[in-house]
């Protein structure tokens, strides 16, 4: 039976600066071999919560275990440099003065010169940059830079490797090779990777589980696909994408709009809701003379809406709609060129099974 004991945990960490909680009550469970992406905005508490566990910030409560055993709480504290944890920042900070073997090899304690050049070598060898092994960090391009960071942070074979947005010094088209790369040394070295990321896409891209943090706390956890299409609040969907919204009340668990009625099991008449849908699951229909589609169970009603802005994205396009009901701003995106005219008459309809309904957390 394979072993179910996490590679980190982290119980209830809490740490407060002049009286505001910056991370509160924060609780993961990493097992090796696995990346999680701590995602949120700047300031909530993500790189606060990596420098915990490294040990260069100390909590005011909670728990870090490495594979079972306890190696901080608020009395017992294994200092940053025995904790055999990596880490890689959005600074790499190579010592300038060292050629890139001796970089690689700076934190190689206990081993003979032969053992050390040979982990160098294998480690350069893996990022590619073996040409450069007796150069200086000034003579080699950012991206090559970042990747002898990362040789010198697994150098060590570390754990638990914490990464706080390292990848976001590098320009676009580098950044996907390097990431990629990156995950697939550290899951061949069975590491647990806690990456710090503010950016949906790179967390996306990378995790095998997304904790999403706003205030502080973790406010849902899962696994990419369950993030995003089970969103726990409407903040939650617009993290990821852009939303429209519309704003209903609800009268025997249903709440009526322009779009027909949307379902609102469990909700008391009377509260307000917020139905919250994103750009790429409106449909879009042309007026015809002066009457749109036919209601559907899947679709709901059409609403009637005037397009003021299309925009050719790339690999989509982005059409805004001022609607006839309340004057409001609707977007919708639709795959390759579709760039109508502003002004054009269309009908819009939004899949029901693709609506979040949350209770209105301002209600107007």
């Amino acid at each position: 039976m394979q072993d179910q004991t996490p590679r980190l945990e982290i119980k209830h960490l809490r740490r407060s600066f002049n009286g505001r909680a910056v991370v509160d009550d924060v609780s993961l469970r990493i097992m090796p071999g696995q990346v999680t992406c701590l995602l949120g905005p700047s300031g909530c508490g993500k790189s606060t919560t990596l420098r915990m566990i490294a040990g260069v910030e100390m909590q005011d409560s909670g728990e870090i275990w490495v594979d079972g055993r306890l190696i901080c709480d608020t009395v017992f504290r294994i200092p940053p440099e025995r904790r055999e944890i990596g880490l890689m920042f959005q600074d790499f900070a190579l010592f300038p003065h060292l050629s890139v073997a001796d970089n690689v090899a700076f934190g190689l304690k206990g081993m003979s010169r032969a053992d050390k050049r040979a982990r160098v070598t294998e480690l350069l060898e893996r990022v590619d940059l073996l040409r450069f092994i007796d150069g200086y960090p000034h003579q080699l391009s950012g991206g090559e830079q970042q990747r002898v960071a990362l040789a010198r942070a697994l150098a060590p074979r570390p754990r638990i490797m914490l990464m706080d947005e390292p990848f976001s010094g590098l320009d676009n088209r580098l950044r996907d090779g390097i990431r990629d790369e990156t995950l697939n040394i550290l899951k061949d070295e069975d590491t647990a990777v806690l990456l710090v990321t503010h950016e949906p896409d790179e967390a996306m891209r990378m995790a095998d589980e997304i904790a999403l943090m706003r205030d502080g706390k973790i406010v849902q956890q899962g696994a990419p696909y369950n993030v995003y299409t089970r969103p726990v609040d409407r903040a939650a969907v617009a993290f990821f994408s852009d939303a429209n919204v519309l704003r209903a009340t609800v009268t025997g668990a249903l709440a009526q709009t322009p779009f027909g009625r949307f379902l609102a099991p469990g909700v008391p008449d009377g509260t307000q809701v917020d139905i919250v849908f994103r750009p790429q699951h409106v449909r879009i229909d042309f007026d015809r003379a002066g009457a749109g589609p036919k209601p559907t169970a899947s679709d709901g009603t059409a609403a009637r809406g005037v397009v003021q802005r299309a925009r050719f994205m790339g690999n989509e396009s982005l059409v805004e709609f001022v609607m006839d009901y309340d004057g409001s701003t609707l977007k919708v995106t639709v795959p390759n060129v579709f760039l109508p005219k502003s002004g054009t008459v269309m009908w819009l309809t939004i899949r029901r099974d693709k609506c979040f309904v949350f209770t209105a957390k301002d209600p107007h």
